[in-house]
């Protein structure tokens, strides 16, 4: 499309209002990847700026971790949204994917830190069903 813009890192201490009153000139949509990890005193700086800036956000992230547990941004997202929609993925056996599991040298894995640092190619969307089966043979 021929659209870019500049991408700004933030971290848990990192005020999001804040920052978009700061920057926030001519904005009309704030748009946030890997939303699953934003704290959720940052999930209600989204809807201050929904609410107060009357500016757009969108977000994309993922519901729960590779061992089915919540991400709290997403505990939050998902409880303030004024509109979830699910982009839906294929399990490698057909059903629709609702979990990720973290593979390493092609065994999955259920135990570890929550997050891994360079591992976006670590990661398998799976049915519930067949990590539940991974789960039992490899957990």
């Amino acid at each position: 499309m021929g659209i870019s813009k500049e991408a700004y890192v933030f971290d848990e201490s990192t005020n999001i209002y804040e920052f978009v009153v700061e920057h926030s000139f001519g904005i009309e949509c704030v748009l946030i990847d890997e939303a699953q990890f934003l704290t959720k005193q940052q999930v209600w700086q989204l809807t201050d700026i929904v609410d107060k800036l009357e500016c757009n956000v969108i977000t994309y992230g993922l519901r729960s971790d590779f061992k089915g547990e919540p991400f709290e941004g997403s505990i939050y997202l998902m409880t303030l949204a004024d509109k979830i929609e699910e982009l839906k993925t294929v399990c490698r056996y057909g059903d629709k994917a609702s979990m990720n599991m973290r593979m390493v040298d092609n065994v999955p894995i259920f135990d570890g830190d929550k997050v891994m640092i360079g591992g976006n190619d670590s990661y398998l969307p799976v049915c519930r069903t067949h990590y539940k089966k991974m789960k039992e043979k490899y957990g």
